[in-house]
């Protein structure tokens, strides 16, 4: 299977979602612009440390769909 055709893992939630930034397996890391903004200030100084792009343009319900989960999701990332 050519890495093209490849669909890329998304990981939802706030404690893993830090553990791949962390790790270096980001390549973009979403925040929903109605989540907390104790998470929101969190994810951008995490994200600004190790050189992930954030995107803060979707909402919790929006995360959700994206995740494939059925309820809302203020955190999730794309690994590399």
């Amino acid at each position: 299977m050519s890495s093209e055709n490849a669909v890329p893992a998304v990981i939802a939630g706030l404690n893993q979602s830090k553990k791949h930034i962390r790790n270096g397996r980001v390549k973009t890391a979403y925040v929903a612009s109605d989540a907390e903004m104790k998470i929101i200030s969190e994810l951008n100084t995490l994200c600004g440390e190790y050189g992930v792009a954030l995107d803060s343009t979707r909402t919790k319900s929006e995360l959700g769909t994206l995740c494939g989960i059925e309820v809302d999701c203020a955190v999730c990332v794309i690994l590399n």
